[in-house]
C-alpha cells in the first residue's frame, strides 16, 4: 500500500515547491560545496570552480531531460516540443544527467588546463548524495515503485533500495579517500559499482517495463530484463575503457 504523501514541501501563494526539486537543490549545494572545498585545497580559483559547478548542473539537467524524453516520449520533439522543456512536471534520466555533466565538465577542465579526472573524483559526493536524496523524493511523488510480492510487506520499497545504494557508495567514497589512489579511480569505480548495483538489485525489484526477455517471479516480486539492465553491459564497457584510457594509461607513460 502506498503512503498518502503530498509531493509539495510548501506553498507560498501560487508558488509550490516540490520535495523532488528541494532535495535536488540540496544535492547540488552539497556537491558544489565539496567541489569548492577540495578545489581550494589544490589551489584552484574560486571562479573556475563555481563556473564549473554551474556548467555541470545546467548541462546535467538538460541531458537528463533529453534522455528521458528520447527514451519515453520521442514523439514530443515533433508533436509537442513545449513538453520537452517542462521539467517541472517531472521526468529526468540519471544517465542523461551523468552524460551531460560529464561531457561539458570534462571539456571545461581540459580547456582550463585542469585534470578532469581529479575534478571528477570530487563529484562523487554530490552524485551519491544526490541519488540517495532524490530516491527519497520519489516516495513523495509516488514514483519509482517496486514490484508487488506475495510477502507480508507487499510492494518492494524500490526508492529505499536505490537510496541505500547511494548511501553505500557515499560511505565508500570517504573510506577510499584515506587511501593513495590514482586520480579518476573514485569517479569511474563509482559509476561502475552504481550501475552494477542498480541493474542487479534496484532494477530487479522495480516495477519497470521489460524488453525482449520478460521474466517475472510474482512471489518474490522480481523481474528482468529492463531497458536499464540491457544497457548496463554497454555502460560498464565504456567505464572500463575510460578508466584504462584516462587513468591507467597516463600513469604508465
Amino acid at each position: 500500500m502506498l503512503l498518502d504523501l503530498s509531493p509539495y514541501a510548501f506553498k507560498i501563494g501560487p508558488i509550490a515547491v516540490r520535495w523532488y526539486g528541494l532535495f535536488m537543490a540540496i544535492s547540488f549545494l552539497v556537491g558544489s560545496f565539496h567541489l569548492l572545498k577540495m578545489g581550494k585545497k589544490k589551489g584552484l580559483s574560486e571562479d573556475f570552480l563555481l563556473n564549473l559547478a554551474m556548467i555541470v548542473i545546467v548541462s546535467g539537467i538538460i541531458g537528463a531531460r533529453l534522455i528521458f524524453v528520447l527514451s519515453n516520449y520521442p514523439q514530443w520533439f515533433v508533436t509537442a516540443p513545449l513538453n520537452v522543456i517542462k521539467i517541472w512536471e517531472g521526468g529526468l534520466a540519471w544517465h542523461g544527467a551523468l552524460l551531460g555533466g560529464l561531457l561539458t565538465g570534462w571539456y571545461y577542465c581540459k580547456k582550463n588546463g585542469v585534470n578532469p579526472n581529479m575534478i571528477a573524483d570530487w563529484t562523487v559526493v554530490g552524485l551519491s548524495f544526490g541519488y540517495c536524496l532524490v530516491r527519497i523524493a520519489n516516495i513523495f511523488n509516488q514514483e519509482v515503485l517496486g514490484r508487488m510480492t506475495q510477502f507480508s510487506f507487499g510492494r518492494w520499497p524500490a526508492q529505499l533500495v536505490g537510496s541505500s545504494i547511494g548511501l553505500v557508495l557515499l560511505i565508500r567514497y570517504f573510506y577510499l579517500q584515506k587511501k593513495q589512489l590514482p586520480e579518476g579511480y573514485q569517479f569511474w569505480s563509482f559509476i561502475w559499482y552504481h550501475q552494477l548495483l542498480r541493474a542487479l538489485i534496484e532494477e530487479t525489484v522495480r516495477e519497470n517495463p521489460l524488453y525482449l526477455i520478460e521474466y517475472v517471479n510474482p512471489k518474490w516480486g522480481i523481474g528482468v530484463v529492463t531497458l536499464t539492465q540491457w544497457f548496463t553491459p554497454l555502460v560498464l564497457g565504456i567505464v572500463y575503457y575510460m578508466y584504462k584510457y584516462s587513468v591507467e594509461k597516463p600513469a604508465s607513460e
